[in-house]
């Protein structure tokens, strides 16, 4: 660190709603040039934490310094100009606008009273350049994959050129090479004497990127690390206040009898091609690649929701190529899609139509649908999945875990013989984690063919018996279990 005085301290920061407190008497200091790790599950309250010190929130007590003065800001806008800058897990870019127009909206160049596209556009690619996206800023963020659009979200926020970053889960939906193209461009920022405030759910990014880690339970810091390099199940005891004996439930051993068969799937504009495989019944198939290879796109088609120019899918030797995701359910495939926010849930509806919209048919009598029957119907599977929540409730007012839960619920309700998992843990706390690996191996030994799209490689490797590995819109190979780790998956997606 350049400066050992702190550029942000935090003195006993408390939040109360109505009567509740969710933030108990949170202090923290962050000086130049370090990165603090905020660590803790979904409702520990990093996310009130960050939204104090980014203006979103205002504490009901405590004290906050910002370069040695007071700081209270009473808007986010009131934090940026004041050089803090706060990149959401959840994406705020419009769609319908340029790259360059969300990287500076509400801050739009001016020159001769008009807007100086030229002067954003040139700025916004030389952001986007240092993050190694070569995509033209004069681009619509619509249709742009998950990832690019996180990659757009830190670009916006380098552009602020801020003394203190905030970024809460930068890479959820980025791949291998992707996040160590963000890890470089935040040891360049190191350097520079921005301070960073990192939250993150995969631990391993931990103990490469983080200074110094302050652990949240309940509300409450209940341990801080002064290093970064602190052992995973260390770090995950001191989220969870128990002791873990493993992360990853045992793998079944499916069966020999082949349920699910790919052959030479290729999509109308390359993305993938010539894709072949089979998935057998209890089995869990993995899908592992760079940000790029491919991946989502598969899956996409192969259930229905992006079309296929050619190949065929055959379920136990019949076949159902599908023409739209109501051909695939109606099969027994289904998709828990990787946006859950966006594709998975309808946050403004309870849970309860959450998980009656993919079940009509079961919740329905004569035509008509009642609230008794939907909650019924509901309340079994909101206590089959353990969803943290009542029927009526709606699903935004979820964790992350729960919204996945509830996904998962509405899907499995309608007992498929295949279920497709894209990123299913993406965005979620050590804890909820582990109940749907479980869920993920209960499927299996229930018959069930799975198949798990994740980039995170120890997830891929720890939930699967086989795994596929993609380049490039190519199938690079196939390993068993016994052959897959770290450094034979990354040959194969590097090819």
């Amino acid at each position: 660190m350049t400066n050992p005085t702190p550029i942000l301290s935090l003195r006993d920061i408390r939040k109360t709603y109505g009567s509740i407190e969710v933030v108990h008497g949170i202090s923290l200091d962050v000086c130049p040039g370090e990165v603090v790790a905020l660590l803790g599950e979904n409702g520990a309250g990093k996310s009130t934490v960050s939204n104090v010190i980014s203006g979103t929130v205002q504490p009901t007590s405590g004290s906050i310094t910002w370069l040695g003065a007071p700081y209270a800001p009473a808007t986010p806008r009131a934090a940026m100009d004041a050089g803090v800058g706060m990149i959401h897990q959840e994406l705020k870019l419009l769609p319908q606008l340029s790259i360059a127009e969300n990287i500076f909206l509400g801050r739009y160049l001016m020159k001769g009273g008009r807007v100086d596209r030229r002067a954003m556009e040139d700025r916004a690619r030389s952001g986007l350049k240092r993050l190694g996206l070569d995509i033209p800023p004069s681009r619509l963020v619509e249709g742009l994959s998950t990832a690019n659009q996180q990659l757009i979200e830190i670009a916006k926020a380098l552009t602020l050129n801020a003394r203190l970053l905030i970024l809460d889960e930068p890479t959820a939906a980025l791949g291998g090479d992707e996040t160590q193209l963000l890890f470089r461009q935040i040891e360049r920022l190191k350097a520079d004497g921005v301070g960073i405030i990192y939250i993150s759910h995969r631990l391993e990014e931990i103990r490469q990127i983080a200074d110094r880690i302050i652990v949240m339970r309940d509300g409450a810091k209940v341990q801080e690390f002064d290093r970064g390099d602190v052992p995973v199940r260390t770090i995950v005891e001191a989220m969870v206040g128990r002791s873990l004996d493993r992360m990853f439930p045992p793998v079944p051993q499916p069966a020999d009898e082949v349920m699910l068969e790919v052959r030479n799937l290729t999509s109308p504009d390359n993305t993938f091609r010539d894709i072949s495989f089979a998935v057998n019944k209890g089995e869990v198939f993995g899908i592992a690649g760079l940000m790029g290879a491919g991946r989502t796109e598969l899956v996409r088609a192969l259930t229905g929701a992006d079309p296929i120019q050619s190949g065929r899918v055959l379920l136990n030797g019949r076949d159902i190529t599908p023409r739209s995701p109501i051909d695939a359910i109606g099969n027994g495939m289904v998709l828990v899609p990787e946006d859950r926010k966006l594709q998975g849930v309808v946050l403004a509806h309870s849970i309860a139509e959450n998980i009656g919209y993919a079940n009509l048919d079961a919740v329905s009598r004569k035509g008509w649908i009642t609230s008794r029957n939907l909650t019924g119907f509901a309340n079994g599977f909101i206590t089959k999945f353990g969803v943290k929540g009542r029927a009526g409730q709606n699903a935004g007012e979820l964790s992350g875990g729960n919204q996945q839960k509830v996904v998962l619920a509405k899907w499995l309700a309608r007992k498929p013989q295949v279920v497709v998992l894209d990123e299913p843990t993406r965005g979620i706390d050590v804890g909820a984690r582990s109940s749907i690996y479980e869920l993920i191996m209960d499927l299996a030994r229930n018959g069930v063919a799975v198949i798990v799209v994740s980039s995170d490689l120890e997830e891929v490797l720890g939930v699967s018996n086989r795994i596929m590995v993609m380049a490039k819109g190519k199938q690079a190979g196939i390993l068993d279990r016994k052959d897959a780790n770290d450094v034979s998956v990354m040959e194969l997606a590097t090819i």
